[in-house]
C-alpha cells in the first residue's frame, strides 16, 4: 500500500485551515461561528470481513480495513470542510475524529471542530 492509500490531511495551502490546536500562530480568531462536523457511516463488505478474520488468526495489518478507514476519515473531513466553508469559515480549530460502531452494521466516523474566521496578525 502506498502513502497515498493510507494517508490523509490537507494539501499545502487549503482555503479552510483545519488544525487540532485551539489557536494558530500568526493568526487571531476574528469570529467564532460554532461547531461543525462531517459524518459518514460505512459498512464492511463480506469479502473484507472474511479476509480480516483469516488475517487475525496469523497476525499482521488488515490492509483492506486500513484503506477503508482512511477513505472514511477523509470523507468525513471533507464534509466538515464543506460545512465550515458554507458558514463562511476559513478555519476549524480543535479538530477531532470520533469513531463508533453503528448498530452492528457499520462504523460511524464523525470529524468535528469549531468553525472560525481567522485573520493574520
Amino acid at each position: 500500500m502506498g502513502i497515498d492509500e493510507y494517508g490523509g490531511g490537507q494539501g499545502p495551502q487549503p482555503d479552510v485551515l483545519v488544525v487540532t490546536t485551539n489557536d494558530v500562530q500568526g493568526y487571531r480568531v476574528q469570529e467564532v461561528l460554532g461547531e461543525v462536523f462531517g459524518l459518514t457511516v460505512r459498512s464492511r463488505h463480506l469479502g473484507s470481513q472474511i479476509g480480516a478474520g483469516l488475517k487475525s488468526m496469523v497476525g499482521g495489518e488488515l490492509r483492506g480495513l486500513t484503506k477503508t478507514l482512511v477513505q472514511t476519515r477523509n470523507q468525513a473531513m471533507a464534509r466538515l470542510i464543506e460545512q465550515a466553508r458554507a458558514r463562511g469559515a476559513n478555519g476549524v480549530l480543535a479538530f477531532r475524529f470520533d469513531v463508533t460502531e453503528a448498530a452492528d452494521v457499520g462504523t460511524e466516523v464523525c470529524a468535528y471542530g469549531t468553525a472560525v474566521v481567522l485573520a493574520r496578525e
